[in-house]
């Protein structure tokens, strides 16, 4: 392997476009070469040469079939940036290609296919990276440091989810060729749950002394707001004017941990409202709160107890003594405020060093089976469904986790 990470990128809609621009072009300075792009629309392929050639003066392997890509013996690593579908198919080809994978955020479709991931890695050794990039968020490592070092106690309760508002998003899907869309027609799950379980399964070491046992999951009426937003900005002759939507206006997801914690996830994406991850843990000693960025450490802010708007924006002031190596210093704007390029760097470092990335298939397919799992908990009511063992009895005593700069198991200090 060169002393540059050869990278085939296979997706260039907003998402992958976005990466390539604001991430990926600014890291292939010194740390990555983009060798070949793939996409099913040709015009997204000349796109993304037109970028990279702007960039550095040459243009890289272009192709609409994504199996070229596997064959070449210039590409060291996949980065998958397409659409939700077709994530499983491209990681389980370039595993048995032997490409390591850095897979975007997405949700699985089946059991089945969580499981052909956890098999595949297991038989080839090549591992899958779930790209979750809020797992290397400011604040998100910040409270995740200060819970190694003990100020939260014990953490019982952790909150978190993707509220976002998409219906323009959704709605235009056809014009924008976006996945979406067709996903809102078709299903009705938590499907975009990656945001923020990723941060609080690391904060609670799942798949690692710890994990998801079982989960609950109920849903509003379908897409009413999609409806609303149709008829007044496109019009009752719009196509999508009387469809019947199958996703709920929100879906709420309770999961039980192992060691007794429980997790609570929103998906709130087709009414008005700002965008909020809700990232909230509850400890014994300590809360943070990221609806209002504020941090209540017992005893210390007992006289907040009935003026906690006093208290707002408070956890800011916790970053001198508690921000997390990786963002001393740091201060890249990729778009999200530096994280694409902190999880873009956590996947470069654990291929160039050929060892565990620090999100790894377990966590990858733990984290999207719950798309699965939340469909079929709400079309049974709300029953509870058991989470799947993908670990196979490895979480009591994990053996292939290494601690590392880029790591979420274990704080390392960086040397200046």
């Amino acid at each position: 392997m060169s002393d540059k990470l050869r990278l085939g990128m296979i997706g260039f809609g907003g998402r992958g476009i976005g990466m390539l621009k604001f991430a990926l072009l600014p890291l292939s300075e010194e740390e990555v070469d983009l060798v070949a792009v793939c996409d099913l629309y040709q015009d997204r392929v000349e796109e993304a040469q037109k970028l990279i050639e702007e960039k550095h003066g040459y243009v890289p392997f272009g192709t609409t079939n994504y199996k070229d890509l596997l064959t070449m013996d210039n590409v060291d690593a996949i980065i998958i940036m397409s659409s939700w579908e077709s994530h499983v198919d491209i990681a389980v080809d370039a595993m048995k290609a032997g490409k390591p994978v850095g897979m975007e955020v997405g949700c699985a479709y089946s059991l089945n296919d969580c499981w052909r991931l956890i098999h595949t890695y297991e038989e080839t050794g090549i591992p899958c990276m779930m790209l979750e990039n809020c797992c290397y968020g400011k604040r998100e490592l910040m409270i995740l440091n200060m819970v190694k070092k003990g100020i939260f106690g014990d953490v019982v309760h952790c909150e978190g989810g993707y509220m976002h508002d998409l219906r323009d998003e959704i709605v235009t899907g056809k014009e924008k060729r976006h996945y979406r869309l067709r996903n809102y027609l078709h299903r009705n799950c938590h499907n975009y749950p990656t945001h923020e379980l990723g941060p609080i399964c690391k904060i609670l070491n799942i798949n690692n002394g710890n994990r998801l046992l079982s989960l609950t999951s109920v849903a509003t009426p379908a897409a009413k707001g999609l409806h609303e937003y149709v008829i007044s900005r496109k019009g009752a002759d719009h196509e999508l004017a009387n469809v019947e939507w199958r996703q709920a206006d929100v879906v709420k997801t309770n999961i039980i941990c192992a060691n007794g914690e429980m997790i609570s996830l929103t998906l709130d994406t087709t009414l008005p409202r700002t965008y909020s991850r809700n990232f909230t843990v509850r400890g014994t000693k300590a809360n943070y709160f990221e609806l209002n960025d504020s941090l209540y450490i017992d005893q210390q802010d007992a006289k907040y107890e009935f003026k906690g708007k006093e208290m707002w924006g408070c956890a800011e002031k916790y970053e001198e003594e508690y921000l997390h190596p990786l963002w001393k210093g740091y201060t890249v704007n990729d778009g999200h405020g530096g994280m694409d390029t902190q999880v873009f760097r956590a996947f470069i470092n654990a291929v160039k060093l050929g060892i565990n990335p620090p999100i790894d298939t377990y966590d990858t397919v733990t984290w999207m089976s719950i798309a699965v799992l939340s469909e079929m908990s709400i079309a049974a009511g709300g029953a509870p469904v058991a989470v799947p063992d993908f670990t196979n009895g490895k979480w009591m005593e994990r053996t292939d986790i290494v601690d590392q700069k880029y790591g979420l198991n274990k704080i390392i200090e960086i040397e200046e």
